[in-house]
């Protein structure tokens, strides 16, 4: 019986030495953590962005998107299917307007010409014998001989369409150049090959007449005119700049988009290599509205402003100055006021 209570006396202790140990253990990790971030607050200073007031110039800024387009890009395709007998040029190669440059085989489409040539023929002779026929009966033409007649008519019609469509096909089995400019797409740089009439064979376009094809809202419009200036950054060259200026703004709103938007085009300063900027290639142009030169600036986030107005933290962190501001650009912005160029500003 002794022996029992003092094994449960001896688990008791055991037990509330376990706790014991286990509240020990929390306490120690609390401490460590309390100790490390009081260190690292101690430690920790506090960062003061600072800048100092420029001289320079500034650009206030309407920023739309466009792409890169042509007046004189051309998809060219041929008229009806065939095989092709003949490519006479290469992507890149300079071409001059009227150069051939590629050509179907003529054999199937010539025959096709001499078969409706000949059927527009024979239709001319039913034509003429059924007139003969009827010549003496403009006044009494019977219900019959107007219908013989009027099928003959229609015949003949027929055939002469087929015939214009055989010497059209014909005629055009040689694609050529409408303008001179570079060859920037073949589909089959080789003969041989059986071609759809729906498939783009030669994609040629002119580099002196590349532009930046951009949409202008109906509120936005009227801010731009020709002549202005433009600044041009492809979403695949962020880091390139290209400078261009407005050469046209339409007088009638683009059809299918959303709203009232405008067609605006843009000329680019320069001739671009076309191997290199491509049509359909993306971006965005900075309109220049309006730009001051040698005039003092800060970049947006150091302009502050309360209840009695603009004012910057001139010289110290809590020192306020009161000043006006200018023009507004993208990063920058004009100052004006008890300010010189460069004094200190605090954030």
């Amino acid at each position: 019986m002794c022996l029992n209570m003092k094994e449960k006396q001896g688990k008791s202790l055991i037990k509330k030495l376990l706790v014991y140990r286990k509240r020990l253990i929390i306490l120690a990790i609390v401490l460590s953590a309390g100790f490390l971030i009081w260190k690292f607050a101690l430690g920790k200073k506090e960062e003061i962005e600072t800048t100092k007031i420029e001289r320079g110039t500034v650009s206030e800024e309407l920023v739309l998107s466009g792409e890169i387009s042509a007046d004189e890009y051309a998809k060219l395709t041929f008229p009806t299917s065939g095989k092709i007998s003949w490519v006479g040029v290469s992507e890149g190669n300079e071409v001059k307007r009227g150069q051939a440059l590629a050509k179907l085989d003529t054999t199937v489409l010539n025959a096709a010409f001499q078969q409706a040539r000949a059927a527009l023929r024979a239709a001319e002779a039913t034509v003429e014998k059924v007139h003969d026929q009827v010549k003496d009966h403009a006044g009494d033409e019977t219900f019959t001989q107007k219908d013989t007649r009027t099928a003959a008519e229609a015949a003949k019609d027929e055939a002469y369409d087929a015939y214009i469509a055989a010497e059209y096909n014909l005629r055009n089995s040689t694609l050529t150049s409408p303008f001179a400019g570079i060859v920037t797409f073949l589909a089959h740089p080789f003969s041989g090959v059986n071609v759809l009439v729906t498939e783009t064979q030669v994609e040629v376009i002119n580099p002196d007449t590349i532009y930046f094809d951009v949409s202008a809202d109906q509120t936005e419009v009227g801010d731009l005119s020709i002549d202005q200036k433009v600044k041009i950054i492809l979403d695949s060259m962020p880091d390139e700049e290209l400078s261009g200026y407005v050469d046209f703004i339409s007088y009638t709103p683009r059809s299918g988009e959303v709203g009232t938007v405008y067609k605006v085009k843009v000329k680019f300063d320069g001739k671009l290599d076309v191997k290199k900027y491509r049509i359909g290639m993306s971006g965005d142009a900075s309109f220049i509205l309006s730009e001051k030169e040698s005039i003092l600036y800060l970049p947006p986030k150091f302009v502050k402003s309360d209840s009695q107005g603009k004012y910057v933290k001139l010289g110290k962190k809590n020192n306020k100055t009161y000043i006006e501001v200018g023009i507004e650009g993208e990063d920058k912005i004009e100052i004006k006021g008890d300010i010189k160029e460069g004094d200190i500003v605090f954030d």
